[in-house]
């Protein structure tokens, strides 16, 4: 067997457990990503959302004879680095990737803005369901507009970790890594508008076409 056969498709390191499991569900969804299925690992960096801004080149270097491709998710709010924009970030590190090794376009970089949080809030209502307002009057919704965790006309509170962790305290839901689980097992991936989101699926689109 040729060593280009022995690679795996994707590496991927992210910031923390949130977004590890948001990312291993939907890599589980490749029908709905309109992906083929692929043979991926994922890792957390210890230091966590700066790690992976500072360091993300040198802790995947040891990989990129092992991997076709490398992910880097983190997010932009506690990265230590957040006046430049989320795009002139992830380009910054994509530039050091390929000089460590993530040749041409085997590497790309993810920064959610703020947060990974981001990602979860549709109108979809599994989003009431699994962060414990299902069934609630006056629905999830509205509540984050009485409270002034979101516009009446917008899509997505200013604040998403702030909103979420009030919603789930007032719904007496505990904080865990598994809502995002499941919210990324359930929810549209067509619901999410927001541009992080897109450019994931785009990338995943690129490396890993159905056909």
């Amino acid at each position: 067997m040729k060593a280009r056969e022995r690679l795996k498709d994707l590496i991927c390191l992210v910031a923390d457990k949130d977004i590890e499991e948001t990312l291993r569900a939907l890599l589980g969804r490749h029908q709905a990503l309109d992906i083929r299925e692929t043979v991926h690992d994922i890792l957390s960096h210890p230091e966590r959302d700066p790690g992976c801004r500072l360091r993300a080149q040198d802790f995947l270097r040891p990989y990129h004879g092992r991997y076709d491709h490398a992910l880097v998710v983190f997010d932009r709010e506690g990265c230590g680095r957040e006046e430049p924009s989320r795009a002139e970030i992830e380009d910054d590190l994509e530039k050091k990737l390929r000089a460590s090794g993530w040749e041409g376009d085997r590497a790309a970089v993810v920064v959610i803005d703020p947060e990974v949080e981001a990602w979860i809030w549709s109108e979809s209502p599994h989003v009431d369901a699994v962060l414990g307002w299902g069934g609630k009057s006056p629905n999830l919704r509205s509540w984050l507009v009485e409270r002034s965790f979101l516009d009446p006309e917008a899509l997505k509170p200013r604040r998403p970790k702030e909103a979420m962790d009030e919603a789930i305290r007032k719904a007496g839901k505990p904080r865990s890594s598994s809502l995002f689980r499941q919210l990324a097992e359930r929810v549209s991936v067509s619901k999410c508008s927001d541009p992080a989101f897109a450019k994931l699926r785009e990338t995943l689109s690129m490396w890993f076409p159905t056909s």
